[in-house]
């Protein structure tokens, strides 16, 4: 009988496409190691994104192949992650403290891209990541109301600030530093230069993705974040309506003219849950989100139904994801964090922080 040879058991993983990635395991530069003895295999697998809730699944799908190849009796398989930082625009370097920077903006108002920023981030943290929220919304912050966060953040050393936290997430906001009612009279550059302060002047603590919750539209405070935040990708929040997609083409091009990558498009209320009779309708209208994604080359992360609880339970400031971890719609938005990361762990990884500064001297 012939020997298993590691092309054998390449070929074979080839035969499954990991869902998140698109891709099957091979291509994706995520198998680690392959040790053949005999008729024993151990492969070890290692994705770039937080895979809590599909490690499992990973595991069992490459055995399988493994275990199908002539020759093998049995496979072993070690399936892990490790997210490492990406490369941003050309002109920027990456923050320290934090590894990827994901905007999640939407062209118009009304949409549902603070509820869906902050479930987004909640459920990478379920998926494994560390995980902080910034919320750029400076006119009309909600995520310390969406996460039920009250006080001040303290400053330990007079110059910078730490980040509030909840649920296992670390939060900043100017929400935080003034009163609920007072209304923000401010032009357009001190919003600009309110939004660095707040992102370059928190004292983050090691993370694997920072997600900023833009204001709608693309203005000032989108312009900035695409010329002096360093971001990683994008994610694009819409509803299936015309008018609010014809919007959410135009935060899709400013994301493409910047060279920030759109990572994909999330659905929000693409149909209604009646919650007397659970009858399912796509109140405004069908095929959107899915139809802009073809046309624009890119992902479709997820569709959110119109549900009261989602409204009700990040109103109460405790959003779905930490309300009812094991809800259909929990799992739709943890299914959108794996998707999103997933795709930015096909991005480009950055390299800047493996080479030393070189320092001349003249002796």
């Amino acid at each position: 009988m012939s020997e298993v040879t590691q092309d054998q058991i390449k070929e074979a993983i080839k035969g499954y496409v990991e869902p998140h990635l698109e891709k099957d395991l091979v291509s994706a530069h995520a198998i680690k190691g392959i040790d053949i003895d005999g008729d024993k295999v151990k492969v070890t697998v290692e994705v770039g994104f937080p895979a809590k809730g599909c490690v499992d699944d990973i595991a069992a799908a490459v055995k399988a192949q493994v275990e199908g190849v002539e020759g093998v009796a049995t496979a072993e398989v070690d399936a892990s992650w490790k997210i490492v930082a990406h490369s941003v625009q050309k002109a920027l370097k990456p923050i320290d403290n934090i590894k990827n920077i994901i905007a999640v903006a939407s062209g118009k108002g009304g949409v549902g891209k603070s509820t869906t920023s902050v479930n987004l981030a909640l459920a990478l943290v379920e998926e494994g990541a560390t995980v902080g929220i910034l919320d750029a919304d400076i006119y009309g912050p909600s995520q310390p109301r969406m996460l039920g966060i009250d006080g001040k953040p303290e400053s330990k050393d007079g110059k910078s600030l730490e980040p509030m936290e909840g649920y296992g997430l670390q939060a900043m906001s100017i929400g935080f530093l003034i009163d609920e009612e007072t209304p923000m009279i401010w032009r357009g550059p001190m919003v600009t230069q309110a939004l660095e302060q707040l992102l370059n002047d928190t004292n983050w603590s090691e993370l694997d993705y920072l997600v900023v919750d833009l204001p709608p539209g693309t203005g000032d405070t989108q312009l900035t974040l695409a010329q002096k935040v360093p971001v990683s990708g994008a994610v694009i929040v819409t509803t299936p309506q015309d008018i609010a997609l014809l919007d959410a083409r135009k935060g899709l091009k400013m994301f493409e003219k910047v060279e920030v990558p759109v990572l994909g498009i999330v659905e929000n209320m693409s149909t209604h849950i009646c919650s007397n009779c659970g009858h399912e309708e796509h109140i405004f209208g069908e095929g959107g989100g899915s139809s802009m994604a073809k046309q624009y080359n890119v992902d479709l992360l997820g569709s959110l139904p119109l549900d009261i609880r989602i409204r009700e339970e990040t109103d109460g400031g405790k959003p779905t994801v930490v309300a009812e971890p094991d809800a259909r719609i929990s799992m739709i938005y943890r299914e959108i964090a794996r998707k999103t990361a997933a795709k930015l762990s096909l991005q480009a990884k950055d390299y800047a922080a493996k080479f030393p500064n070189i320092v001349i001297q003249n002796n």
